[in-house]
């Protein structure tokens, strides 16, 4: 015997052609019972669908990719099993089950090299200001969405990483501890800066002092954190606590800390946004958030698919983040 077809798997369920491609695409809704059958059917028959026709039929790829506008000095190192990684390994699980493949561009040079990438739609993370990663894609009329509000394109639809809660988590957390906190940002104008910025400012008018901000252009990585936070606390004997986004950064400081002898947490305080490898393998391990990535790039996907109209849109609750408490911003009192 041959191998079994859609016909076939339809015949046997007692459905149409129609739904048992729907039941294995996710493109239309297909009742849970019904879908359940049709897979242990599929199963026992040992029918397989075919991607490859039905990527002929519609005529897409098949394929879409996760695209990461940092450069290289910020996603590199530790930060390569991080961010990016802990995204495109969600994205890559939610895709699959979609029947789609999932491509992760890793940060890159020259972005003529994207000239080969043939997808039907494209995640783009954390995007910057006038990104040229988002018009590179615009320009080819390929389907885009964003990990992260993308600066003044207010009509990229995109799935929001909560910046100002965990703004206000790290202050709130910083600023408990007492006296002045200052902030290290990037150069580059990306939403999670932005709305930072913005909720330190009023944070620290609140607080009664004035605003101890300095940004560091991404493209220097670690060491141009580093270099930055030294004249910062030198000039500055008053900041009690930094709050510093960039994992990369964060270790830069704590590099510059050591240098000028401000002990971590003794002298300063010291957290980050990203609860990944460089937080945990820190000395000491740096306090952070959880931002739930899992959950962002599955809702990513599902989005995009959604405007490639290969997903019906379903609303999707991304939990709030949450502060993961470590080393370097608790202090010995009140540890004790």
């Amino acid at each position: 015997m041959g191998k079994p077809t859609i016909a076939d798997l339809a015949k046997a369920a007692g459905v149409s052609a129609t739904t048992v491609s729907h039941a294995f695409s996710g493109r239309r809704y297909v009742d849970p019972e019904t879908r359940k059958r049709i897979e242990a059917l599929a199963e026992a028959m040992g029918y397989r669908p075919n991607h490859r026709a039905r990527r002929l039929r519609t005529g897409g790829a098949g394929a879409i990719a996760l695209v990461s506008s940092m450069p290289f000095a910020v996603a590199a190192g530790p930060s390569r099993l991080g961010f990016l990684m802990e995204i495109a390994a969600a994205a890559a699980v939610a895709a699959f089950s979609r029947g789609i493949s999932l491509c992760l561009v890793p940060p890159l040079g020259p972005r003529d090299s994207l000239d080969a990438l043939e997808v039907d739609g494209v995640i783009v993370v954390e995007p910057e200001l006038d990104d040229p990663v988002l018009d590179f894609f615009f320009d080819r009329g390929v389907e885009v969405v964003s990990i992260g509000r993308a600066p003044g394109r207010d009509g990229l639809p995109f799935v929001d990483l909560q910046s100002g809660a965990t703004a206000h988590l790290l202050l709130d957390h910083l600023l408990e501890g007492g006296g002045h906190v200052g902030l290290i940002t990037g150069l580059q104008r990306r939403n999670s800066y932005i709305e930072m910025e913005a909720v330190y400012a009023e944070r620290a008018a609140r607080a009664g002092f004035s605003p101890i901000a300095i940004r560091v252009d991404e493209r220097g990585g670690e060491q141009a954190a580093a270099a930055a936070a030294e004249t910062l606390l030198r000039a500055d004997p008053s900041i009690a606590a930094l709050c510093v986004p960039v994992d990369a950064f964060a270790t830069g400081v704590l590099d510059a800390a050591g240098i000028v002898g401000r002990k971590v947490p003794h002298d300063l305080r010291l957290a980050t946004r990203y609860d990944g490898m460089r937080a945990k393998l820190a000395t000491p391990p740096l306090t952070a958030i959880d931002l739930h990535l899992d959950q962002v790039a599955a809702t990513a996907v599902d989005l995009l698919l959604a405007r490639l109209g290969q997903l019906d849109p379903t609303p999707c609750i991304i939990s709030p983040p949450s502060l993961v408490l470590r080393a370097s911003s608790v202090s010995p009192s009140r540890s004790a």
